[in-house]
């Protein structure tokens, strides 16, 4: 569909991902022959690499996103999070259950959890053999699992002139098989001083990292901690909930961004402090403020015959629009 719908398509030669959409000169090479200014990275796929990155600067375009030595410092969960244990002996000391986790990857490929002290190798083994077929990139690393958390982001946008600036909170702590089903925006049921530790120490991790661009700080947070877990180095398939309580427009700030501005230039952030919400939804709650709040869903595909793996199938979809911006939109 994304093909039939471009201006311009540019076959990459192959079939398999790492010949094409992980292959960083054939997909170079595709923006030099279309001529491209800038290269946005996306999503997925070579949206975290640091080469590619570099190789769209060497080949004269401007690479919507944060620089390549930014990249390599926080893209990289190992080094954002200095962890090098071997397994096995993290297990040991640590206890179960662990997570172990490709340095390269999300929305969950690459992602075991290990309960049991014999399953420990066979996991790492097999998170990494995922992790190389799916990003290029076996490499993994081990951390405890904590469950009944929060999962809780700060979307960051920095500029080329220092400024860090926190843009809002979102919550994605309801998953399936380690995907993000519900994302909402502003993450709900958090103390005001909560939110704002959590957008104080995304603010402070970025700007050590001298960041630029869109960007989101992961955090689990419970009654009484906040730990980091990870910052993503791209814009979120999520921000459009974002978007929506803030006003502000997170992909037309990176190309601002990318061209120069501070980030003060971008429309909704002109007095250079975290917006607060508006527009969305307001829950009509008794036991709720009523702040305004928005929020995605994502319906994945499954069979439930076959312990629910993946069945694409079409779906039928009827939307009715808000009479009012503070209405929701009725899915069935």
């Amino acid at each position: 569909m994304f093909v039939r719908l471009a201006d311009e398509a540019y076959a990459l030669g192959a079939a398999e991902t790492a010949d094409t959409y992980l292959n960083i000169d054939a997909m170079a090479s595709a923006a030099v022959r279309a001529h491209a200014d800038a290269v946005h990275p996306g999503h997925g796929f070579l949206a975290e690499n640091a080469d590619f990155a570099q190789a769209v600067i060497d080949a004269g375009m401007v690479w919507v996103g944060p620089k390549p030595e930014t990249i390599r410092v926080l893209g990289s969960k190992v080094a954002a999070r200095r962890i090098a244990a071997e397994v096995v002996e993290f297990a040991r000391e640590h206890g179960l259950p662990i997570a172990i986790k490709a340095v390269y990857g999300g929305g969950g490929r690459g992602l075991k959890v290990v309960h049991e002290p014999d399953e420990v190798a066979a996991a790492f083994e097999s998170a990494m053999h995922e992790a190389e077929v799916a990003f290029g990139n076996g490499d993994c690393f081990v951390e405890r699992f904590l469950a009944r958390l929060w999962h809780v982001e700060v979307q960051v946008l920095g500029d080329q002139f220092g400024t860090v600036l926190a843009v809002g909170t979102r919550d994605c702590s309801l998953q399936r098989r380690n995907q993000k089903l519900i994302e909402e925006a502003p993450a709900p049921f958090l103390a005001a001083e909560t939110v704002r530790e959590l957008e104080r120490a995304a603010v402070a991790i970025c700007s050590r990292a001298h960041y630029e661009s869109a960007g989101t700080v992961g955090f689990l947070v419970d009654d009484g901690t906040m730990s980091f877990m990870e910052v993503n180095t791209h814009i979120q398939v999520e921000h459009p909930v974002t978007e929506a309580v803030t006003g502000v427009d997170l992909v037309a700030a990176q190309l601002a961004i990318a061209e120069g501005a501070p980030v003060e230039a971008v429309p909704g952030l002109e007095s250079g402090v975290t917006p607060e919400p508006r527009g969305g939804m307001r829950w009509n709650s008794a036991s709720t403020p009523k702040t305004p709040h928005s929020a995605s869903c994502r319906s994945p595909a499954s069979s439930k015959a076959c312990r629910c793996p993946p069945a694409p199938a079409s779906a039928s979809i009827r939307a009715s629009r808000p009479a009012t911006p503070s209405q929701a939109v009725t899915i069935r």
